[in-house]
């Protein structure tokens, strides 16, 4: 049974996204505020209900969509394992008590949870997913927004630099992560009549675009001095990575997509974890670095 829940709720997929929504929340607390379990589970378990029952809703919405492609053709609704008015029960529930989790730590982190999923499960899901070829770069923005619930957990005023940092990481992060999948699941996309980037223009302009957003997503964490207080992990750690990133996309480029796909892939998704996490650690080490 947890294997068809958590097939439903694409556990995978959360578990990124509350780690991203735990560097929001950890950049976002106030350094006076005294630290309460309660409020950082209470904000867990908010976004975790949310995005889980998002991410639920949608499998309920694509049905259709995922019975005509093999790599979806497993799922619980597909297979027959879930009814859709069961899985349809589910993730309603899940997402009413996230938002009401959230709502209870700050209007802000509530109405930005509400707005998040009206995004992505009307927007994106009907609109710019199934006929617009670059849908995924708005379809980022709910992407983007478990980030900045956690900042808004503990700071209403999400436009701050700060915020406005781990934002834009995370927006940047998804055109190379999504169009990276797109390449490699290009006929199944085409079988769903899906206009991704790859199946409307090609593998080769797919390249030029993902390095486009790349090079602007590196731009972004390098000039993260400009956002926040950084420290010796932004040479120690951020150079690196953006180096390293940078060094695989060529790569990738130069074999027409065809070599290091998952090299760059997995450089792709490590780095965002850095990129949002350094500012945890740079705010946060004070309190290690006194105890020495």
């Amino acid at each position: 049974m947890f294997k068809i829940y958590s097939q439903l709720t694409k556990f995978g997929i959360v578990i990124f996204v509350l780690l991203a929504g735990l560097a929001g929340y950890a950049t976002g607390y106030f350094v006076e505020t005294p630290f309460s379990w309660s409020h950082l589970f209470t904000f867990v378990g908010g976004l975790y209900f949310l995005s889980s029952g998002s991410l639920a809703l949608n499998q309920v919405q694509e049905i259709e969509l995922d019975r005509s492609m093999p790599r979806t053709q497993s799922r619980p609704l597909v297979t027959g394992q879930l009814k859709p008015a069961a899985a349809l029960i589910i993730s309603i529930t899940l997402a009413l008590l996230g938002v009401a989790m959230l709502f209870s730590l700050t209007s802000m982190a509530g109405w930005l949870g509400v707005i998040s999923m009206a995004l992505y499960n009307g927007f994106y899901t009907y609109i710019w997913k199934p006929k617009w070829v670059f849908g995924a770069v708005p379809g980022a923005i709910p992407g983007a927004l478990p980030i900045t619930i956690g900042y808004a957990a503990c700071n209403p005023d999400i436009f701050t630099l700060d915020s406005l940092y781990l934002f834009l990481i995370m927006f940047l992060w998804q055109m190379p992560h999504f169009w990276l999948l797109a390449m490699k699941y290009k006929n199944d996309y085409s079988l769903g009549k899906i206009p991704t980037l790859p199946v409307a223009l090609g593998d080769q302009k797919t390249l030029f675009h993902i390095g486009l957003y790349t090079f602007c997503y590196v731009g972004v964490a390098i000039a993260s001095p400009f956002f926040l207080q950084t420290s010796w992990l932004y040479i120690l750690l951020i150079f690196p990575f953006a180096f390293f990133l940078i060094k695989e996309f060529f790569r990738l480029y130069r074999s027409n997509g065809k070599e290091r796909w998952f090299a760059f892939f997995m450089w792709v998704n490590f780095s965002m974890l850095v990129f949002v996490f350094v500012p945890v650690i740079d705010k946060w080490s004070f309190l290690f670095l006194h105890r020495v």
